[in-house]
């Protein structure tokens, strides 16, 4: 992981509520790099995220419809926020439900760009 990396994920952590930032290969769902709060597992949800970002790349294509820019999965117990991150690449933030969803869509957006 180079610094750069790290300072992309670390930013989106300063959210207020993401509990963790995690840059994923999307075709497998393998942990790239990530920053998570102590005790916060990130290889389920890198795996999870890499499957619904496969499917959804499917489903929009035979739509014909544009592919997604950020996918939002809610649950009662927190949330799954999910971008495009470049070649190959998905940039995933857990959060809790108390989070400001358009600050969180923002940093994924504006890291994507920084990661391009």
């Amino acid at each position: 992981m180079t610094t750069r990396e790290q300072m992309v994920l670390d930013d989106i952590t300063r959210v207020a509520g993401v509990r963790s930032a995690i840059l994923v290969a999307a075709d497998d769902g393998l942990v790239v790099a990530e920053s998570a709060l102590e005790g916060q597992a990130t290889e389920a949800a890198a795996a999870f995220a890499a499957r619904l970002a496969q499917r959804l790349a499917a489903l929009t294509r035979t739509l014909h419809t544009p592919p997604m820019s950020v996918m939002l999965l809610q649950a009662t117990g927190g949330q799954l926020f999910v971008a495009a991150g470049g070649e190959g690449l998905l940039l995933v933030a857990v959060t809790g439900n108390e989070v400001n969803i358009g600050e969180v869509r923002l940093a994924l957006l504006d890291a994507a760009g920084r990661l391009n």
